[in-house]
């Protein structure tokens, strides 16, 4: 039921692309109760002058590296599972491909069961 979104600068290597897509699924299966094969991930890679960040946001030093994570899934998770969650994440970016924990963004986008079709025209968890 999650659908990643992960956005980054171009030029990384399809190693590289694996390496963020699957640390960003294994932190959800272990830390937000995403079932084995709920897997929907998408990668966009942008050219620099389309990819436009802060480097020093909230104290935080970003670098070109930077991998920006947005998560669409079901509300009713607790704050601590979604702290597990993003400390899962940077710290499997961080072992592989190998992200300073700076460079990993995360946004969580809440919605009702109700709003996802799987496929079919069928709302499967309405």
């Amino acid at each position: 039921m999650p659908l990643v979104r992960i956005t980054l600068r171009r030029g990384k290597s399809s190693a590289h692309l694996a390496a963020l897509r699957n640390g960003v699924y294994q932190a959800m299966r272990e830390t937000f109760n995403v079932p084995e094969n709920d897997r929907f991930i998408l990668i966009s890679q942008h050219d620099a002058d389309e990819f436009d960040y802060d480097p020093g946001y909230l104290g935080i030093a970003r670098s070109d590296d930077l991998v920006i994570v947005q998560i669409t899934c079901n509300t009713g998770r607790t704050v601590e599972m979604k702290q597990a969650l993003y400390r899962g994440i940077a710290d499997n970016l961080a072992a592989d491909p190998g992200l300073r924990p700076e460079d990993v963004f995360i946004n969580l986008v809440e919605t009702s069961k109700e709003n996802w079709s799987f496929g079919n025209g069928i709302a499967q968890y309405a």
